[in-house]
């Protein structure tokens, strides 16, 4: 099989359906079938492309395999998600994965299903049309049928403003680091996970943040336990597990580093202020 940029399209009030994929083969009967509905369809054939053709397309649905070159599903689901101008599209994970956390990952990470390989092509078109419906009708649009019956109007992604590549960057790695309650995370944990270099991911924060990686997180983390020592009865210890701390005695003096104060005097403050 040929590896295409796009199949003809057809109407273009109908909606258009993102393929992303690296095993053209397994794609035959799939792409057959969606080619046999009134969608018009695209195909990438790794994540890198993928990405590119999904900001320059704002296709209304993406069906999105999980093990790719480049850049795997779970960090194109992650960029996509970053981006005001894609957020709002709906992902399809198409996996042969069986394990569950694998599962769960790419649904915590922004997809709306995860459908398992060797899949039926008509409960994944199935499935697709409910997801077309489901974002129609939380866009407001007019259509009633996923098929395009009715020609839908501007998508919530219609008149952002593009962001900078970079700023994507930063707010997946930021997302990402929330996932994980700003808990200590390696760089190269973190920037395989978002499909880019080490050094491509530290020059990003700096130019966006104007800090380093790990500034951010000792950052955020720090502003975490100060919110858990005013508003919250915990204990130290407890606080200091919850920023992620093996102990309390390192939590105390990282706090009274960043603070100039110990975590019960900062505490005390606020219990007298």
């Amino acid at each position: 099989m040929n590896k295409p940029d796009a199949v003809p399209q057809m109407n273009a009030e109908q909606p258009q359906l993102l393929l992303v994929d690296d095993d053209p083969d397994q794609l035959r009967l799939l792409v057959e079938a969606l080619r046999a509905t009134p969608w018009r369809l695209s195909l990438a054939f790794d994540g890198m492309r993928g990405y590119e053709r999904a900001v320059a397309i704002m296709p209304d649905l993406i069906l999105l395999d999980v093990r790719m070159p480049r850049l795997d599903g779970f960090a194109l689901c992650r960029n996509l998600k970053a981006n005001p101008s894609t957020a709002h599209i709906p992902i399809l994970f198409l996996s042969s994965a069986t394990d569950v956390d694998e599962r769960l990952k790419g649904l915590r990470g922004g997809a709306v299903d995860y459908i398992l390989k060797p899949y039926s092509a008509q409960e994944v078109i199935a499935r697709v049309q409910i997801h077309l419906e489901l974002a129609g009708k939380a866009a407001g649009r007019t259509k009633t049928d996923a098929f395009g019956a009715s020609a839908p109007q501007a998508g919530p992604g219609a008149g952002v403003e593009p962001v900078d590549q970079d700023e994507v960057l930063v707010r997946a790695a930021q997302q990402e680091l929330l996932s994980h309650r700003f808990h200590e995370q390696s760089l190269a944990d973190l920037a395989a996970g978002l499909g880019v270099s080490e050094r491509r991911l530290s020059r990003a924060f700096r130019k966006v943040l104007g800090m380093t990686l790990f500034e951010y997180l000792r950052r955020e983390r720090m502003e975490q336990a100060k919110r858990l020592l005013m508003q919250t009865a915990l204990s130290v210890l407890a606080v200091s597990q919850e920023a992620g701390f093996s102990s309390a005695a390192n939590f105390a003096t990282a706090f009274r580093d960043y603070t100039g104060m110990t975590p019960s005097e900062y505490r005390r403050r606020g219990d007298e202020t």
